[in-house]
């Protein structure tokens, strides 16, 4: 399991346009740089990263071998109600990681 950071307000005003900030360790190999016995590494990139605020998607991403290692995303959403941010990045070699992060918002 990779670690991934996630930085999200955990209160906020109902209509207030929140910034969400994630980072995931990962190595990114593009599948063309030799390793040290001269064979190409086999490609393991992250290949899509979704969020969802309670199960509605609000912001998603296809990555490319061109993203650098341990991608890191920022984006913003409007916080309409109390509940739960789904962070999920999917990638090659059957890698999948959920995260998950709660909202409080008021008045």
């Amino acid at each position: 399991m990779a670690r991934a950071l996630i930085n999200a307000p955990a209160a906020a005003r109902r209509g207030e346009v929140i910034e969400i900030r994630t980072l995931i360790a990962h190595p990114m190999e593009t599948g063309y740089r030799p390793g040290a016995e001269g064979q190409l590494l086999m490609r393991d990139i992250i290949r899509r990263f979704t969020c969802r605020y309670n199960g509605e998607p609000v912001f998603s991403a296809e990555l490319f071998p061109a993203i650098a290692a341990n991608p890191y995303l920022a984006f913003h959403t409007v916080a309409t109600e109390s509940g739960t941010l789904s962070f999920t990045w999917e990638g090659d070699n059957g890698f999948a990681q959920t995260e998950t992060a709660s909202i409080s918002v008021t008045g």
